[in-house]
């Protein structure tokens, strides 16, 4: 045999298998998404789906139950001024519970900022911007503790903000010494704390500035939330803040922003409070913190964070509110308009699981 041949090689083990098997390719059978998976799916995306089909259905049913008086222009325009203080703290508890927080002091830091307002632009003389402006540092001061407890020291969100709601409550009547500011006095002294109670006649309705003022705070932090890198990062944070933390995400310096921002938010909400109840009182607002929850959690945010949208919380509200005045109206007592309440907010934690099981 010459150099330049070679000996034939010897078919492999492995080839020799291979000899008469098939070629055809693996093919998997996907299977067809039955329909409600789809719709849970749909659902998942788009969480204010929901209340607004609940909000339809609820103004169709009592305005079939309550007759005219439910549908008419004047009582529509009170149920959005019920609302109104609940839908601006709730824009506060919302962009903490998208971090998987929740706040149970925003509405003891409403009600302090109200009596700073009202005692240094009354008592103390203090020019009305002025001492607008320091309640508002306050509440900015409120959530900073609540963003170094949770930050800093690693504190369950639930515990740092069920503490800081009783010490801040405890401040408020030491304060205020448990004395409401009279709306006479602040009528007279400081108007200016009673501006989002004007109104505007519009037919019969009467649309007050503050509903004026809760449809802007509404539309800037839906543009924060939706349009913004800040908004994002809250999203991200709440569904997985270690993701988030590789991702090149501050999580520390996001949760510190969102506490604080929330405090502001409820300063801006007392401002409104004072304003719709006309007096700045220590008891104003003693179930602030459950009715934001409420809109937050019926509105389609879910408490584990990632998922919810502003939007949600004001129709959370709204739905709230139509519940209350027309159950009202066809003469249902109070008890039972809070059983309803806390049925639509069992019905909306369960959808809000159910709805979970698709990114799972």
């Amino acid at each position: 045999m010459s150099a330049n041949e070679t000996t034939p090689r010897a078919p492999a083990d492995f080839e020799k298998a291979a000899v008469g098997a098939q070629a055809t390719v693996a093919t998997f059978n996907e299977e067809t998404p039955s329909l409600l998976r789809r719709v849970q799916h749909l659902l998942h995306v788009h969480p204010t789906a929901i209340p607004a089909l609940v909000l339809v259905l609820s103004v169709a049913v009592f305005a079939m139950a309550g007759g005219q008086r439910f549908l008419t222009a004047f009582n529509l325009s009170v149920v959005l001024q019920q609302v109104t203080i609940i839908a601006v703290i709730g824009i506060a508890q919302t962009i903490v519970v998208l971090t998987a927080g929740i706040d149970l002091s925003v509405g003891a830091i409403a009600v302090l900022a109200s009596m700073v307002m009202g005692k240094l632009a009354v008592t103390a003389g203090v020019p009305t911007p002025l001492a607008i402006l320091i309640g508002m540092a306050v509440g900015a001061a409120c959530g900073a503790v609540n963003g170094i407890l949770v930050t800093r020291f690693r504190l369950p969100p639930f515990i740092v903000t069920l503490g800081t709601w009783y010490m801040v409550f405890a401040l408020n009547l030491w304060y205020s010494d448990s004395e409401t500011i009279r709306s006479q006095d602040i009528g007279e002294t400081a108007p200016l704390l009673q501006f989002f109670a004007t109104a505007i006649p519009i037919g019969d309705a009467r649309l007050t500035y503050g509903s004026i003022a809760m449809v802007i705070a509404i539309a800037l932090f839906w543009y924060l939330l939706s349009m913004t890198a800040w908004g994002r990062h809250v999203h991200a944070v709440g569904d997985d803040p270690e993701a988030a933390r590789l991702a090149g995400i501050r999580v520390e310096r996001v949760l510190m922003s969102v506490y604080i921002v929330a405090g502001i938010v409820c300063a801006f909400a007392a401002w409104m409070m004072i304003s719709r109840y006309g007096s700045a009182s220590p008891q104003s607002g003693q179930t602030s913190n459950l009715d934001s929850i409420t809109a937050v959690v019926i509105g389609g945010t879910s408490l584990f964070g990632g998922r919810g949208s502003i939007v949600g919380t004001l129709l959370g509200a709204l739905i709230v509110g139509v519940f209350r005045n027309g159950l009202a109206l066809s003469g249902v007592n109070v008890l039972w308009q809070d059983f309803a309440v806390g049925a639509l907010i069992i019905v909306a934690v369960a959808l809000d699981q159910w709805l979970r099981r698709v990114s799972q």
